[in-house]
């Protein structure tokens, strides 16, 4: 402890000088380098000054002797290479200064220019508008600007037009008010309720029963009489019309005028007669109708007002609908029987028809047949039976004959009898009433009806006869009408028609009571499309279905796939600049011809006229140019030639520039749907894309949709069906459509080639994948084949453009059955629309390119792989056959193939279509 504490105190004192030493020496070094420079700095100078300029040492130095200084050079390096540098900066300047002054020149020059060319601007619009204000005037002068015909409603009270000199001489200018059926009305028909008159409680209840049916479903019907058009009364037919004191003549005129809308006169309505039975009563003969016109099935030629009254089939399948797989089918053409008739001549029935006396023998040679017609219709039947030539069924006597009128072939036994008979039959004669009076009846009805529902041709004897809508339906297409004096050339008539002729004629009979006959509805939707047809109203436009669209959220902008648009000399059409736009609308509503009516009602296998004006279908919006292309526009892009860059860079063709639309059907395959979508950017004169979702479970929330350029319209369908890809979606403002599934994997230029192509041939399905139908022997029937083939029959909708008409054919008018047979199997629609447009224009698809598949690569496996696939297929076809009674599928070898999937050639040489 001692020498610890001792060393402290002992070294106190050496750390006291250490200390004092530091500081001094710290005191010595900072006197050392702050005043020994100044005092050096300032004997140096002394001495520069004391020995004159000539003996200094650091000032400057005359001629340079400074940088001769070894020290100094590169410090005048330096000096001499930066002046140079500024000397060069500054003659820059000065050229650029100049370049300034002379672009200042020419701006005002410019500016000068530009003030020069508005003032010619200027003068430009003043001169083009007054040339577009006398243009307006002379086309004012030319044309005159016509409006709508206003609606004109009459009074209550109004008694109209002036009466005609007599009921027998109404016609339609005479006792029909067009005032009250203005173009613009929309043509309503109100329908007066049975219970309303008195003889309503004696009306047949399965007729009351349908016609009320029937009503309920017309798009026509109003329950405002102010604003109707056409009135309808049912009038029959009744139960007992002879032994109610309710169906004399003058107590039935008196419930007539009782009617509440009648107006004195009874313009504008129709008294309605449906007959069930052969033996209809025509208690109208003698009962004053004044202007009302009368449809029924049976008339007197002294009663018929031509052109004003209507022959009406009579109504046989009152509730039920026709099964049409119990429909035979229309092949074979020739049957057991050439031709059969069974019948009873009804000679001394009670007439309550007329009650004038019998016709002398120079009265029935003044226009009627002679009394022994039907004589000698026996005796020449008779003698073709005999001489077994053909194999006939003539029978004049019945067991059960059937209540006929008088001077008429009553039916023999009951309706299914009847049919079996004729469903053996080629041929089914109809022999008129001996009578020539009575130029209508019942009887025939039925005979007609009978034989075009089982695909008999029906063979009229008696050329006074009025067969029903004879106005309208040009019935030489479906049935041979021949006087009775040429009975005996009869047989000889029969066979000498050939197999297509007949077939066409039986599918055209066909058509014919699918249409006008087959069901109630159809008779009265028949009834008022005659009448409305008559007065020139145009029919409403059928409805398009709405597209609830589905809100879904735009990502980013869509690549184009190198694979896709990258085609080099395959380019077919070019990218264009302007926005989308609809094709036009049907614009003849108004104008429509005489010649267009009349192609309307009677073309049942043409495209153009099957059902734009029938009761089935009315207008539809969207046939503009269906028609043809003679549509009197000069094409856009269209008569610069078709070679070299012109024909890359438009269209062309006969008709106005258009757009298509996609139609994409989905089912929950989101990543599969989205590269497709993209793959459609930059797709040459594409409108718009359709999806339709086809899945109850919505889109997904974070799904992004790609951004193509074009709208997207996301369709919500009410349930899983492949039908929905054929409705036709308001959203789809197209004509041409292009039918494509999800996962189609299909090339920009393929596309262009597949539009080119549709539209030279509008009325048709043109598509890339083709597959044809084959008779199986050993089976006895139709195969569906997908096998490489130089010959098909039908092209896959999953990549196929079409004509939006048919997505109305396909959704409102084939019938249900085959559309229930898609959603049973979920399969065949494409099958389907083959059948229908086939059917239609009696013309097999166009395949395009050399196509066999458009799947994609890699996307998941579709419906189409499972086994069971093709087995559906098989069974779709045959069934499809047994409703449309025959194959409508026709074979084709033609393709089309452009050359320049063949051969690459430049730009600026000719291009053009290959067909092979």
């Amino acid at each position: 402890m001692q020498r610890n504490g001792g060393g402290v105190g002992a070294g106190g004192q050496p750390w006291v000088l250490r200390r004092v030493r530091l500081t001094w020496l710290s005191f010595m070094l900072f006197f050392i380098l702050v005043f020994f420079p100044l005092i050096a700095h300032y004997y140096l100078t002394t001495i520069d000054e004391a020995g004159g300029p000539d003996k200094r040492i650091f000032g400057p130095r005359p001629g340079g002797e400074l940088c001769e200084a070894k020290h100094v050079q590169d410090l005048c390096r330096i000096r001499e290479s930066v002046s140079e540098e500024l000397l060069q900066l500054e003659a820059k300047r000065q050229e650029l200064n100049g370049e300034i002054a002379r672009l200042n020149l020419r701006i005002e020059a410019c500016k000068r220019s530009i003030d020069s060319a508005k003032q010619d601007l200027l003068q430009l619009k003043n001169v083009i508008s007054q040339t577009e204000h006398s243009y307006k005037e002379l086309m004012a002068q030319n044309q005159p600007k016509l409006s709508l015909p206003v609606r004109l409603l009459p009074d209550k009270e109004d008694p109209g037009l002036p009466p005609p000199k007599s009921a027998r001489s109404c016609r339609l200018r005479s006792c029909f008010d067009y005032a009250r059926c203005p173009l613009t009305s929309g043509f309503p028909v109100y329908v007066y309720d049975t219970g309303s008159y008195p003889w309503g409680d004696y009306l047949d209840p399965l007729v009351k029963q349908a016609f009320a049916a029937s009503v309920k479903s017309n798009i026509y019907i109003t329950d405002n009489p102010s604003i109707a058009c056409l009135y309808l009364v049912l009038v029959g037919e009744l139960q007992e019309p002879f032994s109610s004191p309710q169906s004399s003549p003058s107590e039935l005129e008196k419930q007539l005028k009782a009617l509440p809308y009648w107006r004195s006169d009874g313009h504008n309505h129709v008294l309605v007669h449906l007959s069930r039975k052969s033996m209809t009563q025509n208690f109208l003969y003698n009962v004053s109708t004044g202007r009302a016109a009368v449809a029924q099935s049976t008339f007197l030629e002294q009663q018929y007002r031509e052109g004003f009254d209507l022959v009406v089939s009579p109504l046989v399948h009152a509730l039920s609908e026709p099964n049409f797989l119990e429909v035979p089918p229309q092949v074979p053409v020739k049957r057991k029987y050439l031709f059969t008739f069974q019948g009873e001549r009804v000679e001394s029935l009670r007439s309550s028809l007329q009650e004038a006396p019998p016709q002398s023998f120079e009265e029935e040679m003044e226009g009627d047949s002679p009394a022994d017609y039907d004589d000698r219709i026996i005796g020449t039947l008779k003698a073709v039976q005999d001489s077994h030539l053909d194999q006939v069924l003539v029978e004049f006597t019945c067991k059960n004959p059937r209540p006929s009128l008088p001077t008429e072939w009553a039916l023999c036994g009951e309706r299914e009898d009847r049919l079996e008979v004729l469903k053996a039959s080629t041929f089914a004669l109809v022999i008129a009433p001996g009578d020539g009076q009575l130029v209508a009846s019942a009887g025939c009805g039925m005979r007609l009806f009978e034989a075009l529902e089982v695909g008999t041709i029906p063979v009229v004897l008696g050329d006074h006869s009025r067969l029903p809508y004879h106005q309208f339906i040009r019935w030489s297409e479906a049935a041979i009408i021949v006087p009775k004096p040429r009975v005996t050339e009869l047989h000889f008539l029969l066979r000498s028609l050939s197999d297509n002729d007949m077939l066409a004629m039986r599918r055209q009979g066909r058509f014919l009571w699918e249409t006008y006959f087959s069901t109630s509805e159809n008779v009265l939707n028949t009834l008022l499309a005659s009448i409305r047809t008559s007065i020139q109203v145009p029919a409403a436009p059928i409805k398009e279905e709405p597209a609830h669209e589905i809100p879904h959220k735009a990502g980013k902008l869509a690549g184009t796939d190198a694979n896709l648009a990258d085609n080099g000399d395959l380019d077919l059409g070019p990218v264009e600049t302007e926005p989308p736009y609809a094709s036009p609308r049907f614009l003849r509503n108004f104008t429509y011809t005489a010649a267009d009516t009349y192609r309307t009602w009677n073309r049942a296998p043409g495209p153009f006229h099957l059902f734009p004006h029938t009761p089935l279908d009315p207008v539809l919006p969207s046939e503009a140019k269906f028609l043809g292309s003679g549509t009197g526009f000069r094409p856009i892009g269209g008569g610069t030639g078709g070679s070299g860059k012109e024909f890359q860079a438009a269209l062309g063709g006969n008709v106005p520039r258009e757009q298509f639309t996609v139609v994409m059907l989905t089912y929950e395959r989101e990543e599969v749907l989205m590269n497709s979508l993209e793959r459609l950017n930059g797709l040459p004169y594409l409108n718009k894309v359709v999806v339709v979702w086809n899945s109850p479970k919505p889109p997904s929330d974070d799904l992004l949709w790609p951004d193509i350029g074009l709208p997207i319209v996301v369709v919500r369908t009410e349930k899983n069906s492949l039908n929905n890809r054929f409705l036709p979606w308001d959203a789809v403002e197209t004509e041409a459509i292009l039918s494509i599934d999800d996962d189609a994997h299909l090339r920009h230029d393929e596309i262009m080639f597949g539009f080119r192509v549709w539209r030279e041939a509008r009325d048709r399905i043109v598509g890339f994948p083709g597959r044809y139908h084959a008779w199986d022997v050993n089976h006895q029937s139709w195969l569906y084949n997908s096998n490489y083939s130089c010959e098909l029959s039908m092209v896959l909708t999953g990549a196929a453009f079409f004509h939006k008409y048919y997505a109305y054919l396909y959704s409102y008018v084939m019938p249900q059955a085959i559309r229930d047979m898609v959603d049973e199997y979920i399969n065949c629609e494409d099958i389907a629309m083959n059948f229908l447009v086939s059917h239609i224009t009696r013309k097999p698809p166009i395949k395009v390119t050399s196509r066999w598949t458009f799947r994609c690569p890699g996307c998941p496996q579709a419906l189409s792989h499972d086994d069971s696939h093709f087995h559906e297929r098989h069974k779709c076809i045959n069934f499809f056959v047994k409703v449309y009674g025959y194959m409508p599928l026709l074979y084709t070898q033609f393709r089309v193939d452009s050359v320049l999937f063949k051969t690459r050639l430049p730009h600026d040489k000719t291009k053009c279509f290959k067909f092979i």
